[in-house]
């Protein structure tokens, strides 16, 4: 490894402790403000929200416009390819901002109208960095990593712990996974995310404040989608240097 490399291993160590802590105080807090938060959202959006996290993931399997995204040349180095990812994790905080605040200004009508977006904006953001660090994004399998990627950022600590030990042994479990992609677990995949991003999101469909909440909230949450792709991956390229090194 060259002195990049271990810094980033470094990074890696103390992600991979993050991701294993156990549930804190403060999560349990925030779940019940969550729950406080969906009680002010009509029903009807909440299971418009749901249906279209459930659509718009399963679009991710075989949506043509996701699966284009910006290559290296094999062989490049880590700095080189972190470097691309870092600033395409940029571009898209700033836009997934923008969109946000605009959105936000309208409340719930507006709000329920971001969210396909948002998805597709994370997505998309998913695809490129999976490219850039070269990976083949047309392969099932490597769609289905992406997926899991989504679901460790935007979880609960209980289902954050059970999936990362699943990405962390990548290699055996994806020789076990359903050639038939209807085998999936759409429905915990999706309301994970939902539970998950409620609390930072639902305060969006709130008028007044829910221009600040959007533009704060998608920057975040892009930085943390950034944070756990660059970190997942690692665990591959990086594992995969030291064991040939």
């Amino acid at each position: 490894m060259d002195a990049y490399e271990e810094q980033a291993y470094l990074e890696l160590n103390h992600w991979q402790q993050k991701m294993l802590k156990k549930p804190s105080l403060a999560s349990r807090i925030a779940k019940g403000l969550q729950n406080k938060i969906n009680n002010i959202i009509p029903e009807k959006a909440h299971k418009v929200i749901t249906v279209t996290i459930e659509k718009m993931v399963k679009a991710v399997l075989f949506g043509a416009k996701y699966i284009t995204a910006e290559k290296l040349a094999s062989g490049e180095s880590l700095l080189l390819r972190e470097s691309y990812i870092k600033r395409q994790i940029s571009i898209y905080q700033k836009t997934a901002a923008v969109e946000g605040a605009v959105t936000g200004t309208g409340g719930i009508l507006l709000g329920l109208a971001e969210f396909p977006i948002l998805i597709g904006i994370k997505m998309k953001l998913l695809f490129n960095i999976a490219a850039l660090y070269g990976f083949n994004v047309k392969d099932y399998k490597e769609r289905l990593y992406i997926l899991y990627i989504f679901q460790l950022t935007f979880c609960s600590q209980q289902r954050r712990n059970e999936v990362f030990h699943l990405l962390e042994n990548w290699e055996s479990y994806s020789m076990q996974l359903p050639a038939d992609t209807d085998q999936f677990d759409w429905r915990t995949f999706q309301l994970e995310y939902r539970d998950y991003i409620d609390l930072a999101k639902m305060a969006q469909l709130i008028p007044v404040i829910g221009a600040a909440v959007g533009a704060i909230a998608n920057y975040q949450l892009i930085a943390q989608l950034g944070e756990t792709a660059m970190n997942c991956y690692r665990m591959r390229v990086l594992g995969m240097k030291r064991i040939g090194s």
